[in-house]
């Protein structure tokens, strides 16, 4: 897959972003959660990508199956606020 700078740039983005499934990555960018990690792997030191597979292992709402069905946002109301 070829993706543009900007695109790259949201997918690391929504990879990092806690609340952000990646089933929603997989939507907006066609990249399941085996291929986001091998993007991930080609794209961050090798120290980031550690830390960030560390965060992203396990968390519930990384993965909608695994998530609160209550919650249907994929961000924190404040995490968009207007400056």
């Amino acid at each position: 897959m070829s993706f543009s700078l900007s695109e790259e740039s949201r997918i690391i983005e929504m990879a990092w972003e806690d609340r952000t499934p990646f089933e929603a990555i997989e939507l907006q960018f066609g990249m399941n959660e085996p291929l986001v990690i091998k993007f991930m792997r080609g794209r961050l030191k090798p120290k980031s990508f550690k830390l960030w597979r560390e965060r992203v292992s396990g968390r519930n709402t990384k993965h909608l199956k695994l998530r609160n069905p209550e919650i249907s946002r994929g961000y924190c109301p404040t995490q968009y606020k207007q400056r």
